[in-house]
């Protein structure tokens, strides 16, 4: 009896010990470390900022330390944030967030590989006069067409921009329709009540390992009349715009050039042309609307004013006027 005894004692012991065993949790790794990197897509020199998060464990109390390029940059307790110039373009760095934990250290690598993406724009239906050296600028209601121009490279070679995915946004609203694989470009019409829109875009390789991002503002203007001199023997006088004050002798022919208006081909009847000489109407002949013929009377003298006023018939919020005094 007491041998069994003491064998029921030494098997109770035996499981009574075991119950107090401690319980091994499973390890962290880095997948269990969020990062954030702000902005995603840092342009060449652009201040970056990366922040950790974890809801596995409690990042206050952990030793973290940061090292670029094999050098410890910043380290101390609850430390889960840094920040750092982004390299130049092509080039790429690579930042090492180490935590030190009670199970062991992980750390997780952060690749910084700024990618280059230019905007550029053109209005498709904005008149200017010949020889005008300036930008087309666009108004209400005017078609856009924006270019993404990206430069990224996989490697030592330059991933060629059609063969990229893009993701275009107009006033921070997606595009499905202008987005998609090899869609660098993308057209729109400007706003009547809006002066600008935002237009941004994100473009991608195929396999999302590389991407960039831009954005641009793009302002509307109201479109504007200049009145030039058209000479009989030099043609137009675009070097030297009439003021108030215009003297004019004998016959002349005065020309209007409506800047930045729609449609970029004046001469298509998609505008009314109303000319008026102290506020009378004038009928203008022919099919070029935009000259009014000037004749002075032998002996008589004074001040006249000269008024144009365009519209668009098919674009409301898109006019034009002009007054100016001339002088005989």
């Amino acid at each position: 009896m007491r041998l069994k005894f003491l064998l029921l004692n030494l098997i109770a012991g035996i499981v009574l010990s075991g119950a107090f065993l401690p319980f091994k949790a499973n390890a962290l790794s880095s997948s269990d470390i969020l990062v954030n990197v702000t902005p995603e897509n840092p342009a060449p020199n652009e201040n970056v900022g990366i922040a950790l998060n974890s809801y596995a464990v409690k990042l206050d109390n952990v030793l973290i330390s940061w090292s670029v390029g094999g050098k410890t940059l910043l380290s101390g307790i609850g430390k889960k944030s840094f920040s750092l110039e982004a390299p130049s373009a092509g080039a790429e760095t690579n930042v090492i967030a180490t935590l030190s934990l009670p199970e062991g250290e992980i750390s997780t690598r952060i690749v910084i590989k700024p990618n280059i993406l230019v905007l550029l724009w053109q209005t498709d239906d904005s008149y200017t006069p010949p020889f005008y050296r300036g930008k087309a600028m666009p108004s209400p209601a005017s078609q856009i067409k924006v270019i993404a121009l990206p430069e990224i490279k996989s490697g030592s070679q330059m991933i060629n921009p059609k063969n990229m995915v893009y993701a275009w946004k107009k006033d921070f609203t997606n595009n499905q329709d202008g987005s998609g694989y090899g869609k660098n470009s993308f057209v729109y019409t400007s706003d009547y009540l809006e002066d600008s829109n935002n237009i941004s875009v994100k473009a991608s390789t195929t396999d999302q390992k590389f991407s960039s991002e831009a954005s641009i503002a793009i302002g509307t203007i109201q479109p504007k009349i200049v009145f030039y001199k058209n000479d009989a023997n030099f043609g137009t006088l675009w070097e030297q715009a009439l003021q108030n004050g215009h003297k004019i002798t004998n016959e002349e022919i005065i020309e209007a050039s409506p800047y930045f208006i729609s449609p970029k081909d004046i001469r298509i009847p998609f505008l009314t042309w109303n000319w008026s000489i102290n506020n009378s109407s004038v009928e203008i002949l022919g099919t070029r609307k935009n000259l009014i013929p000037l004749k002075v009377e032998t002996g008589v003298s004074g001040t006249s004013k000269i008024k144009l006023e365009i519209e668009n018939i098919y674009k409301i919020f898109v006019s034009a006027s002009k007054e100016i005094s001339v002088e005989f």
